[in-house]
């Protein structure tokens, strides 16, 4: 019986790989988009406590030199570079130096052995950068490197260099914006240091002009003299810390002493050097020692300012600089007074018997003008409650709330209104400073040095007057 063999069953098909690795791609992918994923978030991490930790310096550091060595080193881990050097510039266009900073010692030598002069003499700022740029090319192992410049209030402080290992500079723009992050905070920092530099120098500037205001109070009478039979008051206030207004009350015979030095002649002189401010102020000083000197001459008034133009001369023609000058003496036994102006605000006279109010003038050019000046010298007797106010031009020139001057018919007014009002030689001054300070209006200051000095002879004084 012949069988047949059963039927050889036909083997499985050979395997499909695409078949067998189908259910597997779904993990793999989602894997690799979480590695991803956690790649970029950890970057993104440490990007903004870097980014956190400069601008927390920035706020905080008091050391430039400090935070600067912060910039290159954070900017290079910011973008995974090998390193990085900041160069800075001073304000005028000289490399600081002191403020180089990086991981490129031949490179910061390089850059430091650089000229002021190469520099200045590159005509603008993208001269100065393309200068710069090809000496880090030249310097540099890395073919490839990125910069960008340190920009503060408009002005380039310097530049940001980061290098390899990206070849063929390949940074993303999320690279090179860190790196412009890093490199405005960088000049932030230095304007900041710029600004404190200034600050610190106007503190200096303050502290001397105080010093010079004090030296300068001390030069002004801190006190009217005794005179006999007058009350006397005197006032300046400087425009600045330092004026240049002088006001002087000088015995011409220093040796008397008591009763006999209080009826000696007196000089009374009111001054005002063109200018305010420090230089007004040294050459006022100036001007007083050659004055009290020349006082003890026992000379006329005519002839002490004709001998003064002389002497200040060269020192006046240096400084560009010309003075006024009221010049008189007063002898209280006879109540004459004599009297010479080089130029300076004639003084006002209040006569109390006709109650009228006159101005003192006498011929005159400024000391200084002129090598010869010839000066005129004019006298005049004064009668009990008579007022005699000198004042220099800040008073006059005084601008009100709305641009008028104060000028002389307002002082005149004032004058004769504190005058009628029966008050003494300081009254008298407080009265007009305050009509003063009302027209120029509540916390204005005034534009220049402004200077009273009042002399009234009291009424109770009865002597008899010289012949005319």
């Amino acid at each position: 019986m012949s069988s047949k063999p059963p039927p050889r069953q036909s083997d499985p098909p050979f395997p499909n790989h695409a078949d067998r690795a189908a259910p597997a791609r779904p993990t793999s992918v989602l894997a690799s988009l979480r590695h991803l994923l956690d790649s970029l978030t950890r970057e993104q991490l440490r990007n903004q406590e870097l980014l956190a930790s400069i601008g927390f310096a920035l706020r905080s550091f008091t050391n430039l030199s400090r935070f600067l060595e912060l910039v290159p080193l954070v900017a290079a881990r910011l973008v995974e570079a090998e390193g990085a050097v900041l160069v800075a510039f001073h304000p005028d266009g000289r490399l600081w130096r002191e403020q180089l900073h990086g991981n490129a010692p031949e490179l910061l030598r390089q850059l430091a052995s650089l000229s002021d002069e190469a520099l200045l003499k590159a005509s603008g700022e993208e001269a100065v950068a393309a200068m710069l740029d090809r000496l880090v090319q030249r310097q540099l192992s890395e073919p490839s490197f990125f910069a960008t410049s340190v920009v503060a209030r408009s002005l380039r402080r310097g530049r940001l260099y980061v290098y390899g290992p990206r070849s063929g500079l390949n940074w993303s723009e999320s690279h090179r914006r860190h790196v412009q992050l890093v490199a405005d905070l960088a000049g932030v920092a230095l304007e900041n240091e710029l600004l404190l530099q200034e600050v610190r120098r106007h503190e200096r500037i303050d502290r001397q002009l105080s010093t010079g205001a004090e030296i300068q109070a001390q030069l002004l009478p801190d006190r009217c003299p005794v005179i006999d039979g007058v009350e006397l008051a005197a006032r300046c206030r400087p425009a600045f810390q330092v004026g240049g207004d002088y006001y002087d009350f000088i015995p011409t015979c220093p040796s008397q002493q008591g009763r006999r030095r209080e009826k000696g002649r007196w000089a009374l002189v009111v001054g005002d050097v063109m200018g305010k401010g420090v230089p007004a102020g040294l050459l006022m000083t100036l001007l007083r020692g050659m004055l009290r000197a020349e006082v003890l001459s026992g000379l006329p008034p005519d002839r002490i300012l004709h001998d003064l133009n002389q002497l200040a001369q060269e020192d006046l023609a240096q400084s560009h600089r010309f003075v006024t000058l009221f010049y008189s003496d007063y002898d209280p036994r006879t109540r004459l007074l004599r009297y010479a102006n080089a130029a300076h605000n004639p003084p006002l006279i209040w006569r109390r018997q006709r109650h009228c109010v006159e101005r003192l003038d006498a011929p005159g050019l400024l000391i200084g003008l002129q090598p010869e000046a010839s000066y005129g010298c004019e006298q005049i007797v004064l009668e009990p409650g008579d007022v005699l106010l000198c004042y220099t031009d800040g008073v006059t020139e005084a601008s009100g709330l709305n641009g008028e001057r104060f000028d002389e018919a307002r002082l005149v007014a004032a004058l004769q209104a504190a005058c009628r009002s029966g008050v003494g030689a300081q009254g008298i001054l407080e009265q007009v400073f305050r009509r003063l300070d009302r027209f120029v209006g509540a916390d204005r200051p005034l534009e220049d040095d402004a200077s009273l000095v009042v002399l009234k002879v009291r009424e109770e004084v009865m002597l008899p007057s010289l012949p005319s």
